[in-house]
């Protein structure tokens, strides 16, 4: 049985970048989009609507964006090392992520997590729409995945850690049995079991007992 399963926030958690604001570059939308992303990591407005916000600044961008995006983005330091360390106990590693899975997979893949989940942004004749296809990946859907995979993988309740830095992993944090607030939002940091404010993702481990 796995010993525990670490699910973890993507943007300015797992990765050091908000993927819309590098995908925003492209459209010289950056200055807006960022300020929405921030009211939205402060819980101060709806996550669901304000993606869709800032999607729509995307609109009109060719698809070849994501590849300029996955060489711009860099893996948060540690992120090798957690993954690591959790599976050489025995455990399993997640990302959901308020991102997208075109930019997030090629990470996900590298770093040999056990499962990802992430928006997906509508592309027509090789133009973005502006839209995301399906429901958007928003705190319901980030708690309601790490339940999903923790029964998947045979892990207790007892067993789940999860963590993240903004208000929309608040609803997947008090889900799990350990919430980590990593380089946290004042309101995250106060509501988790624990807070690292290094960014560095090697040093959960400690707080899982896994290393000294």
């Amino acid at each position: 049985m796995p010993r525990f399963l670490v699910v973890l926030d993507a943007d300015s958690t797992l990765l050091e970048d908000e993927v819309i604001e590098l995908l925003a570059d492209s459209a010289g939308t950056r200055p807006q989009v960022a300020a929405i992303t921030e009211r939205a990591m402060r819980g101060e407005i709806d996550f669901a609507a304000s993606l869709r916000e800032r999607v729509a600044t995307l609109a009109g961008l060719q698809e070849d964006v994501f590849r300029g995006a996955r060489d711009a983005v860099r893996v948060t330091r540690g992120a090798d090392e957690l993954v690591r360390g959790v599976h050489a106990a025995g455990g399993t590693v997640g990302v959901v992520s308020g991102g997208f899975h075109e930019v997030l997979d090629p990470f996900a893949e590298r770093l040999g997590l056990d499962h990802c989940r992430a928006n997906r942004l509508e592309v027509t004749d090789g133009v973005l729409t502006g839209r995301v296809l399906g429901d958007v990946v928003d705190a319901h859907a980030k708690a309601a995945a790490l339940r999903e995979w923790a029964d998947a993988d045979g892990v207790p309740a007892a067993r789940t850690v999860a963590v993240g830095d903004g208000a929309n992993d608040l609803e997947m944090m008090r889900v799990a049995a350990l919430s980590v607030a990593f380089d946290a939002k004042p309101r995250v940091r106060e509501q988790a079991d624990v807070a690292v404010v290094d960014r560095d993702l090697s040093a959960v481990l400690a707080t899982l007992g896994l290393r000294g």
